[in-house]
């Protein structure tokens, strides 16, 4: 069923409910003020008789005619009059006598002086009237024809009235649901016809506060951010392809060149050695594209504990002097670590590691005396790691774009490289929370700034 059928039949419901409830309060009110009304009227006949009987000293026949000539045309009220001592002194008709009075009902009527009762429909008052110091027991009995025509007619008429507010109420809510929702079906036809092959396209949105332009605000941006992630994965894939490319060209290069004639053993051995360095090249993009992927998980899907951060220096040093033995890495730290907790972040041991190696090799390959630097310091809440060196510096114009995947700024004949370090080691600071900042001088070297929050 659709939300626009079910929000039609629950806008009908709870107006037929609402409905239901007032009509049953006006027929309750309606029913309590006929018989309030009738027991006055027939309270008002008693004293009437009992006064034309008593003190007007009308006729018992007289009066008895008026009751029964009255009684062919309307619901006349039947009354009868008692002494205390329960004798029957007066009654328009004794051989109807409707009800009944017994002496047990009597010594009702005198002990509470005045009592209401139905017998079937009829409505019966009884009461005590005093006359010239002596009481008189009086009842007055009648049906209200009248009064039950008039609530069996409001009854049709609230049926009759409900029956056609559904309808309308009915009708009000599917065009009120139509609508609402008509502004929803447009959103989903045109997101049906968006695709990857058109990802510019954008909902409709009046870019007010109500809940279908945040709606159409949210899913905007939604498309935002995919269409910035394919046009990166295109970029990726493009350069992925250009990297690839131009090392598996030398080897092939170099392959078919030293297959085309015989060679010397030392024409062998340049061969293999440059082929050799492309296939490292290859190995080197193909671990920072891992690194890459790893870096770009979900963090919850990423195993983190508390590490310290000078023993993941000094391994990382280890291992880039080892890859690398004219390298030259200074580690320093501002003050003595007291507080285990202030060398210590909780992160991924392997992640971190490669973003030390990354900003180690980085300050080293573009150092003329190969080497990198880095102080330690700590505050309140950060480690805070200061990577710098005395290279070539970063030109101004690059220091924008030094972060973003393959970019590969002027200093790129200093040093070989495939443009995936900087972005990689971004990418992890980032995932742990942190903050990395660059500050470079062209000819005097660049300072990499690392912040991490501490245990």
């Amino acid at each position: 069923m659709q939300i626009k059928t079910r929000l039609t039949l629950l806008f009908t419901l709870i107006a037929a409910t609402i409905l239901l409830i007032f009509a049953a309060v006006i027929y309750y009110a309606a029913k309590e003020s006929r018989e309030r009304e009738f027991y006055a009227l027939l309270q008002k006949e008693a004293y009437t008789k009992v006064n034309l009987f008593l003190d007007a000293q009308v006729d018992k026949n007289t009066l008895q005619e008026i009751y029964h000539n009255n009684r062919k045309i309307l619901n006349e009220v039947e009354v009868a009059i008692y002494s205390t001592d329960y004798n029957l002194l007066y009654h328009d008709a004794v051989d109807l006598d409707f009800v009944k009075e017994t002496e047990k009902m009597l010594q009702e009527i005198r002990k509470k002086g005045k009592i209401e009762f139905y017998q079937d429909n009829w409505q019966v008052i009884g009461i005590v009237y005093p006359y010239r110091g002596q009481d008189f027991i009086v009842t007055a009995a009648a049906y209200d024809q009248y009064g039950y025509n008039k609530l069996e007619h409001l009854l049709q008429t609230m049926v009759v009235v409900f029956i056609f507010s559904m309808v309308i109420i009915y009708l009000a809510g599917r065009l009120f649901s139509t609508r609402v929702f008509a502004p929803i079906n447009s959103m989903t036809e045109k997101a049906r016809r968006i695709s990857a092959t058109n990802l510019d396209l954008r909902l409709a949105s009046n870019h007010t506060k109500d809940e279908l332009s945040l709606l159409a605000d949210t899913f905007n941006d939604m498309l935002d951010r995919l269409e910035n992630s394919f046009d990166a994965q295109k970029s990726f894939v493009s350069h992925i392809s250009h990297e690839l490319r131009t090392p598996l060209a030398a080897i092939i290069a170099e392959l078919e060149l030293a297959g085309n004639k015989e060679r010397t053993t030392t024409e062998y051995k340049h061969v293999i050695n440059n082929t050799l360095s492309d296939a490292q090249k290859l190995v080197r993009l193909s671990n920072s594209l891992l690194d890459f992927a790893k870096a770009s998980y979900d963090p919850t899907e990423i195993a983190f504990r508390p590490v310290r951060v000078d023993e993941l220096l000094l391994d990382a040093r280890q291992q880039v002097q080892q890859a690398e033995k004219t390298y030259k890495i200074d580690i320093h730290f501002s003050e003595d670590i007291e507080d285990e907790n202030h060398i210590s972040v909780n992160g991924n041991e392997y992640l971190l590691k490669v973003a030390f190696i990354n900003l180690f090799e980085n300050g080293c390959k573009f150092s003329p005396l190969r080497q990198s630097t880095v102080h330690v310091a700590f505050d309140a809440q950060d480690i805070i790691l200061h990577f710098s060196d005395q290279g070539i510096g970063i030109p101004a114009e690059d220091l924008e774009n030094i972060f973003l995947p393959f970019y590969r700024g002027e200093n790129r004949q200093f040093a070989d490289g495939n443009g995936i370090g900087l972005p990689l080691t971004k990418k992890i600071i980032l995932l742990h929370q942190g903050e990395l900042s660059v500050q470079s001088i062209a000819q005097e070297g660049t300072r990499f700034t690392v912040r991490l929050p501490h245990l």
